[in-house]
Protein backbone atom coordinates (compact mmCIF):
# COMPACT_ATOMS: atom_id res chain seq x y z
CA UNK A 1 0.00 0.00 0.00
CA UNK A 2 0.84 3.55 -0.87
CA UNK A 3 0.73 6.90 0.75
CA UNK A 4 -2.75 8.20 1.38
CA UNK A 5 -3.88 11.61 2.07
CA UNK A 6 -5.38 10.20 5.07
CA UNK A 7 -1.95 8.65 6.39
CA UNK A 8 0.92 10.81 4.92
CA UNK A 9 1.53 12.47 7.62
CA UNK A 10 1.23 9.72 10.57
CA UNK A 11 3.44 7.78 8.02
CA UNK A 12 6.36 10.12 7.13
CA UNK A 13 6.97 10.81 11.02
CA UNK A 14 7.55 6.93 10.99
CA UNK A 15 9.36 7.13 8.21
CA UNK A 16 11.98 9.77 9.82
CA UNK A 17 13.02 6.79 11.73
CA UNK A 18 13.63 3.92 8.72
CA UNK A 19 16.59 3.49 6.84
CA UNK A 20 17.12 0.85 3.93
CA UNK A 21 18.59 -1.88 5.92
CA UNK A 22 19.39 -3.99 3.00
CA UNK A 23 21.48 -1.62 1.76
CA UNK A 24 23.02 -0.44 5.03
CA UNK A 25 23.82 -3.74 5.87
CA UNK A 26 26.14 -4.19 2.69
CA UNK A 27 27.73 -1.18 3.19
CA UNK A 28 28.50 -1.56 6.66
CA UNK A 29 30.00 -4.79 5.86
CA UNK A 30 31.72 -3.93 2.47
CA UNK A 31 33.77 -1.26 4.66
CA UNK A 32 34.22 -3.01 7.79
CA UNK A 33 35.87 -6.43 6.30
CA UNK A 34 37.53 -4.00 3.87
CA UNK A 35 36.17 -5.57 0.92
CA UNK A 36 36.09 -2.15 -0.78
CA UNK A 37 39.06 0.23 0.34
CA UNK A 38 37.06 2.80 2.61
CA UNK A 39 33.94 4.82 1.50
CA UNK A 40 35.30 6.71 -1.80
CA UNK A 41 36.84 3.31 -3.15
CA UNK A 42 32.82 1.93 -2.87
CA UNK A 43 32.01 4.92 -4.68
CA UNK A 44 34.49 4.29 -7.43
CA UNK A 45 33.42 0.54 -7.53
CA UNK A 46 29.51 1.99 -7.55
CA UNK A 47 30.67 4.00 -10.62
CA UNK A 48 30.94 1.02 -12.71
CA UNK A 49 28.08 -0.42 -12.49
CA UNK A 50 25.94 -1.30 -15.19
CA UNK A 51 23.01 -2.48 -16.49
CA UNK A 52 23.28 -5.94 -17.51
CA UNK A 53 27.28 -6.28 -16.13
CA UNK A 54 28.77 -9.73 -14.96
CA UNK A 55 28.37 -9.21 -11.30
CA UNK A 56 30.94 -12.24 -10.78
CA UNK A 57 33.87 -8.75 -10.60
CA UNK A 58 31.82 -7.14 -7.96
CA UNK A 59 32.32 -8.59 -4.04
CA UNK A 60 30.20 -11.35 -3.26
CA UNK A 61 27.92 -9.08 -0.87
CA UNK A 62 27.44 -6.28 -3.46
CA UNK A 63 26.70 -8.72 -6.61
CA UNK A 64 23.67 -10.36 -4.55
CA UNK A 65 22.46 -7.08 -3.77
CA UNK A 66 22.73 -5.84 -6.73
CA UNK A 67 20.77 -9.02 -8.30
CA UNK A 68 18.16 -8.40 -5.27
CA UNK A 69 17.73 -4.54 -6.67
CA UNK A 70 17.01 -5.31 -10.32
CA UNK A 71 13.51 -6.33 -10.07
CA UNK A 72 10.59 -4.18 -11.21
CA UNK A 73 8.40 -1.82 -9.08
CA UNK A 74 5.35 -4.02 -8.08
CA UNK A 75 2.73 -3.55 -10.18
CA UNK A 76 4.86 -1.79 -12.77
CA UNK A 77 3.51 -1.64 -16.60
CA UNK A 78 4.22 -1.16 -20.49
CA UNK A 79 1.61 1.64 -20.00
CA UNK A 80 3.29 3.58 -17.26
CA UNK A 81 6.55 3.32 -19.28
CA UNK A 82 5.05 5.03 -21.99
CA UNK A 83 3.06 7.44 -20.18
CA UNK A 84 6.75 8.27 -18.50
CA UNK A 85 7.93 8.88 -21.94
CA UNK A 86 5.31 10.46 -23.29
CA UNK A 87 6.39 13.40 -20.89
CA UNK A 88 9.60 13.52 -21.37
CA UNK A 89 9.77 13.12 -25.51
CA UNK A 90 7.65 16.70 -24.83
CA UNK A 91 9.57 17.93 -21.70
CA UNK A 92 12.90 16.37 -20.63
CA UNK A 93 15.17 19.48 -21.43
CA UNK A 94 13.05 22.05 -19.45
CA UNK A 95 12.38 19.08 -16.52
CA UNK A 96 15.61 18.19 -16.01
CA UNK A 97 16.95 21.78 -16.06
CA UNK A 98 14.79 22.80 -13.46
CA UNK A 99 14.76 19.60 -11.46
CA UNK A 100 18.49 20.21 -11.25
CA UNK A 101 18.14 23.87 -10.33
CA UNK A 102 14.44 24.38 -9.02
CA UNK A 103 14.64 20.85 -7.26
CA UNK A 104 17.78 20.71 -5.74
CA UNK A 105 17.52 23.90 -4.24
CA UNK A 106 14.06 22.80 -2.57
CA UNK A 107 15.34 19.98 -1.24
CA UNK A 108 17.72 22.50 0.85
CA UNK A 109 14.48 23.77 2.44
CA UNK A 110 14.64 20.26 4.29
CA UNK A 111 16.18 21.22 7.53
CA UNK A 112 17.55 17.28 8.19
CA UNK A 113 18.58 17.64 4.50
CA UNK A 114 20.30 20.80 4.33
CA UNK A 115 22.11 19.60 7.57
CA UNK A 116 22.99 16.17 6.26
CA UNK A 117 24.49 17.91 3.04
CA UNK A 118 26.61 20.17 5.11
CA UNK A 119 27.63 17.62 7.11
CA UNK A 120 29.00 15.12 5.12
CA UNK A 121 31.87 16.80 2.64
CA UNK A 122 30.76 20.19 2.40
CA UNK A 123 29.84 21.87 -0.86
CA UNK A 124 32.62 24.62 -0.29
CA UNK A 125 35.32 22.05 -0.67
CA UNK A 126 38.42 21.73 -2.90
CA UNK A 127 35.79 21.23 -5.83
CA UNK A 128 32.97 23.82 -4.84
CA UNK A 129 29.26 22.55 -4.91
CA UNK A 130 30.46 21.14 -8.57
CA UNK A 131 30.30 17.52 -8.02
CA UNK A 132 27.03 17.34 -5.90
CA UNK A 133 25.40 19.05 -8.25
CA UNK A 134 27.08 17.53 -11.10
CA UNK A 135 26.35 14.08 -10.07
CA UNK A 136 22.72 14.78 -9.34
CA UNK A 137 21.75 16.13 -12.96
CA UNK A 138 23.47 12.74 -14.02
CA UNK A 139 20.35 11.32 -12.86
CA UNK A 140 17.73 14.09 -14.16
CA UNK A 141 19.07 14.35 -17.17
CA UNK A 142 19.05 10.04 -17.23
CA UNK A 143 15.45 9.95 -16.35
CA UNK A 144 14.64 11.42 -19.79
CA UNK A 145 17.07 9.61 -22.03
CA UNK A 146 15.25 6.99 -24.94
CA UNK A 147 14.81 3.63 -23.38
CA UNK A 148 15.96 4.07 -19.70
CA UNK A 149 13.70 2.69 -18.00
CA UNK A 150 13.63 -0.44 -20.34
CA UNK A 151 17.22 -1.24 -20.70
CA UNK A 152 18.39 -1.07 -17.13
CA UNK A 153 19.72 2.10 -17.20
CA UNK A 154 17.82 4.39 -15.01
CA UNK A 155 17.66 1.37 -12.87
CA UNK A 156 21.75 1.32 -12.73
CA UNK A 157 21.73 5.09 -12.26
CA UNK A 158 19.60 5.02 -9.19
CA UNK A 159 21.03 2.19 -6.99
CA UNK A 160 24.29 4.05 -7.12
CA UNK A 161 22.17 6.71 -5.81
CA UNK A 162 20.64 4.04 -3.01
CA UNK A 163 24.20 3.07 -2.28
CA UNK A 164 25.37 6.42 -2.08
CA UNK A 165 22.22 7.02 0.89
CA UNK A 166 23.79 4.06 2.82
CA UNK A 167 26.96 5.26 2.74
CA UNK A 168 26.04 9.01 3.87
CA UNK A 169 24.01 6.99 7.32
CA UNK A 170 27.10 4.78 7.81
CA UNK A 171 29.35 7.98 7.89
CA UNK A 172 27.39 9.44 10.37
CA UNK A 173 26.51 6.02 12.86
CA UNK A 174 30.43 6.13 12.75
CA UNK A 175 30.93 9.58 13.92
CA UNK A 176 28.97 9.34 16.56
CA UNK A 177 27.82 12.55 16.21
CA UNK A 178 24.65 12.35 14.68
CA UNK A 179 21.60 13.39 17.02
CA UNK A 180 19.12 10.19 15.98
CA UNK A 181 16.46 11.64 18.71
CA UNK A 182 16.38 15.40 16.61
CA UNK A 183 17.00 14.03 13.46
CA UNK A 184 15.50 10.45 12.95
CA UNK A 185 17.74 8.21 10.67
CA UNK A 186 20.57 10.12 8.30
CA UNK A 187 19.06 10.10 4.52
CA UNK A 188 15.67 8.14 5.79
CA UNK A 189 12.77 7.16 3.87
CA UNK A 190 11.08 10.37 4.68
CA UNK A 191 13.92 12.54 3.40
CA UNK A 192 13.77 10.24 0.06
CA UNK A 193 10.36 10.48 -0.01
CA UNK A 194 10.13 14.40 0.15
CA UNK A 195 12.26 14.49 -2.38
CA UNK A 196 10.87 12.86 -4.33
CA UNK A 197 7.68 14.95 -3.94
CA UNK A 198 10.16 18.33 -4.56
CA UNK A 199 11.48 16.61 -8.10
CA UNK A 200 8.24 15.39 -8.93
CA UNK A 201 5.05 17.58 -8.49
CA UNK A 202 7.28 20.74 -7.09
CA UNK A 203 9.00 20.71 -10.22
CA UNK A 204 5.23 20.19 -12.17
CA UNK A 205 3.90 23.22 -9.89
CA UNK A 206 7.32 25.43 -10.92
CA UNK A 207 6.53 24.56 -14.94
CA UNK A 208 3.14 26.00 -14.57
CA UNK A 209 4.37 29.23 -12.10
CA UNK A 210 6.30 29.79 -15.52
CA UNK A 211 3.53 29.30 -17.97
CA UNK A 212 4.35 25.80 -18.94
CA UNK A 213 1.41 23.14 -18.90
CA UNK A 214 1.78 19.58 -19.38
CA UNK A 215 -1.58 17.43 -20.49
CA UNK A 216 -3.25 15.33 -17.84
CA UNK A 217 -1.35 12.59 -19.11
CA UNK A 218 1.94 14.00 -18.93
CA UNK A 219 1.92 15.25 -15.74
CA UNK A 220 0.93 11.66 -14.15
CA UNK A 221 3.30 10.06 -16.79
CA UNK A 222 6.01 11.96 -15.03
CA UNK A 223 4.92 11.09 -11.49
CA UNK A 224 5.05 7.40 -12.71
CA UNK A 225 8.73 7.65 -13.65
CA UNK A 226 9.39 9.15 -9.93
CA UNK A 227 7.63 6.30 -8.27
CA UNK A 228 9.78 4.30 -10.43
CA UNK A 229 13.04 5.81 -9.21
CA UNK A 230 11.96 5.93 -5.56
CA UNK A 231 11.39 1.76 -5.93
CA UNK A 232 15.00 2.14 -6.82
CA UNK A 233 16.46 4.17 -3.97
CA UNK A 234 14.78 1.16 -1.70
CA UNK A 235 11.81 2.69 -0.84
CA UNK A 236 9.80 0.48 1.02
CA UNK A 237 5.90 0.01 -0.51
CA UNK A 238 4.55 1.30 2.99
CA UNK A 239 6.45 4.56 2.24
CA UNK A 240 6.16 4.50 -2.00
CA UNK A 241 4.22 7.75 -3.63
CA UNK A 242 1.26 6.58 -5.84
CA UNK A 243 1.83 7.35 -9.76
CA UNK A 244 -1.40 10.03 -9.69
CA UNK A 245 0.08 13.23 -10.06
CA UNK A 246 -2.66 15.32 -8.58
CA UNK A 247 -3.18 12.83 -5.26
CA UNK A 248 0.78 13.51 -4.58
CA UNK A 249 0.50 17.17 -5.50
CA UNK A 250 -2.54 17.56 -2.56
CA UNK A 251 -0.02 15.36 -0.52
CA UNK A 252 3.00 17.55 -0.72
CA UNK A 253 1.23 20.67 -0.06
CA UNK A 254 -0.82 19.08 2.67
CA UNK A 255 2.97 18.51 4.24
CA UNK A 256 5.04 21.31 2.70
CA UNK A 257 5.22 23.99 5.20
CA UNK A 258 5.86 21.36 7.76
CA UNK A 259 8.70 20.33 5.77
CA UNK A 260 10.21 23.14 4.32
CA UNK A 261 11.86 25.72 6.87
CA UNK A 262 14.41 28.32 6.74
CA UNK A 263 17.57 27.37 8.10
CA UNK A 264 21.17 28.52 8.37
CA UNK A 265 22.38 25.32 6.57
CA UNK A 266 19.84 25.37 3.86
CA UNK A 267 20.64 29.34 2.97
CA UNK A 268 24.61 28.18 3.02
CA UNK A 269 23.95 25.65 0.77
CA UNK A 270 21.87 27.66 -1.32
CA UNK A 271 25.07 30.64 -1.31
CA UNK A 272 27.59 27.37 -2.38
CA UNK A 273 25.17 26.69 -5.31
CA UNK A 274 24.26 30.02 -6.75
CA UNK A 275 27.95 30.95 -6.31
CA UNK A 276 28.52 27.90 -8.30
CA UNK A 277 26.51 28.64 -10.51
CA UNK A 278 28.04 32.69 -11.27
CA UNK A 279 31.25 31.15 -11.23
CA UNK A 280 29.96 28.70 -14.32
CA UNK A 281 28.89 31.94 -16.52
CA UNK A 282 31.30 34.48 -15.21
CA UNK A 283 31.78 36.32 -19.00
CA UNK A 284 27.88 36.61 -19.17
CA UNK A 285 26.58 37.43 -15.83
CA UNK A 286 23.43 38.99 -17.01
CA UNK A 287 22.82 35.03 -17.93
CA UNK A 288 23.08 34.26 -14.27
CA UNK A 289 20.67 37.30 -12.66
CA UNK A 290 17.61 36.27 -15.06
CA UNK A 291 18.13 32.64 -14.16
CA UNK A 292 18.34 33.48 -10.59
CA UNK A 293 15.04 35.77 -11.68
CA UNK A 294 13.82 32.56 -13.29
CA UNK A 295 14.10 30.24 -10.23
CA UNK A 296 12.47 32.84 -7.64
CA UNK A 297 9.06 32.81 -10.23
CA UNK A 298 9.39 28.59 -10.10
CA UNK A 299 9.57 28.61 -6.45
CA UNK A 300 7.53 31.83 -5.51
CA UNK A 301 9.23 34.57 -3.62
CA UNK A 302 7.76 32.60 -0.43
CA UNK A 303 9.74 29.72 -0.88
CA UNK A 304 12.92 31.73 -2.56
CA UNK A 305 13.33 33.66 0.05
CA UNK A 306 13.15 30.75 2.42
CA UNK A 307 16.05 29.35 0.62
CA UNK A 308 18.21 32.54 0.36
CA UNK A 309 17.74 33.56 -3.67
CA UNK A 310 18.94 36.07 -3.97
CA UNK A 311 16.53 38.89 -5.10
CA UNK A 312 17.06 41.66 -7.99
CA UNK A 313 16.05 44.39 -10.30
CA UNK A 314 14.32 42.09 -12.33
CA UNK A 315 12.77 40.97 -9.46
CA UNK A 316 11.81 44.49 -8.72
CA UNK A 317 10.29 45.71 -12.58
CA UNK A 318 8.70 42.31 -12.58
CA UNK A 319 6.10 42.82 -9.49
CA UNK A 320 3.87 45.59 -10.95
CA UNK A 321 3.27 43.01 -13.91
CA UNK A 322 2.77 40.16 -11.52
CA UNK A 323 0.36 41.92 -9.18
CA UNK A 324 -1.45 42.04 -11.98
CA UNK A 325 -1.50 38.82 -14.05
CA UNK A 326 -0.96 36.12 -10.91
CA UNK A 327 1.68 33.69 -11.19
CA UNK A 328 -0.45 31.12 -13.62
CA UNK A 329 0.13 33.70 -16.06
CA UNK A 330 3.72 32.52 -16.59
CA UNK A 331 6.96 34.25 -16.45
CA UNK A 332 6.41 36.14 -19.65
CA UNK A 333 3.56 37.97 -17.64
CA UNK A 334 5.38 38.28 -14.29
CA UNK A 335 8.91 39.85 -15.73
CA UNK A 336 6.83 42.75 -17.94
CA UNK A 337 8.21 45.11 -20.74
CA UNK A 338 9.56 47.44 -17.77
CA UNK A 339 12.45 44.75 -17.83
CA UNK A 340 13.05 44.57 -20.77
CA UNK A 341 13.58 48.31 -20.98
CA UNK A 342 15.77 48.49 -18.08
CA UNK A 343 17.75 45.43 -18.68
CA UNK A 344 17.87 44.98 -22.69
CA UNK A 345 16.65 41.15 -22.51
CA UNK A 346 13.09 39.65 -23.30
CA UNK A 347 12.34 37.86 -20.13
CA UNK A 348 10.04 35.61 -21.48
CA UNK A 349 12.60 34.25 -24.15
CA UNK A 350 15.72 34.53 -22.14
CA UNK A 351 14.97 33.34 -18.65
CA UNK A 352 14.31 29.57 -19.71
CA UNK A 353 16.82 30.11 -22.10
CA UNK A 354 19.12 31.02 -19.07
CA UNK A 355 18.24 28.14 -16.93
CA UNK A 356 19.39 26.04 -19.77
CA UNK A 357 22.72 27.69 -20.41
CA UNK A 358 23.20 27.20 -16.31
CA UNK A 359 22.03 23.87 -16.56
CA UNK A 360 24.60 22.44 -19.61
CA UNK A 361 27.55 24.12 -17.94
CA UNK A 362 26.51 21.83 -15.09
CA UNK A 363 26.66 19.13 -17.38
CA UNK A 364 29.54 19.58 -19.02
CA UNK A 365 31.17 19.92 -15.58
CA UNK A 366 29.50 17.00 -14.59
CA UNK A 367 31.42 15.12 -17.60
CA UNK A 368 34.70 15.26 -15.73
CA UNK A 369 33.86 14.42 -12.32
CA UNK A 370 33.38 11.03 -12.78
CA UNK A 371 37.66 11.10 -13.74
CA UNK A 372 38.59 12.80 -10.74
CA UNK A 373 40.25 11.15 -7.96
CA UNK A 374 39.89 13.82 -4.83
CA UNK A 375 37.25 12.67 -2.67
CA UNK A 376 33.87 11.96 -3.08
CA UNK A 377 33.10 11.72 0.06
CA UNK A 378 34.99 12.26 3.64
CA UNK A 379 35.80 9.74 5.64
CA UNK A 380 35.00 12.11 8.65
CA UNK A 381 32.33 14.74 8.80
CA UNK A 382 34.50 17.68 9.30
CA UNK A 383 37.06 16.93 6.67
CA UNK A 384 36.91 19.78 4.88
CA UNK A 385 38.52 18.87 1.66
Amino acid sequence: MTLTEANIVQELEAASQAGDPPADELVSDLIDNKEVDGVNQLFRTINTLKPGMDYSQLPPRLADFMREAEADPPGWTEADAKAAEGFFDEHHGVASMLQGTVGLIGTYLSPTGAYTLRSTGRLGGVEGPGRRLSQSTRLFQGMGDKGAMRDGTLKATVTKVRLVHASVRQLHKKSGEWDYAKWGEPVSQKYTTGATCVFSVQILQAMRHLGINPSDAQRHGFMGAWHYVNHYLGTLERFQLPKDADLVDRMWTKVRDDEWKKTDDGVFMTEQAVKYYRELLMKTPVVTDTFIAMVRQALTDKYADMAGIPRSPLDLFAKPAAAGHGLTGGLGSALSGAVKQTTGIDPYKEALGAGNKVFNAVLEDAATHDKDKQPQMHQEIHDGR
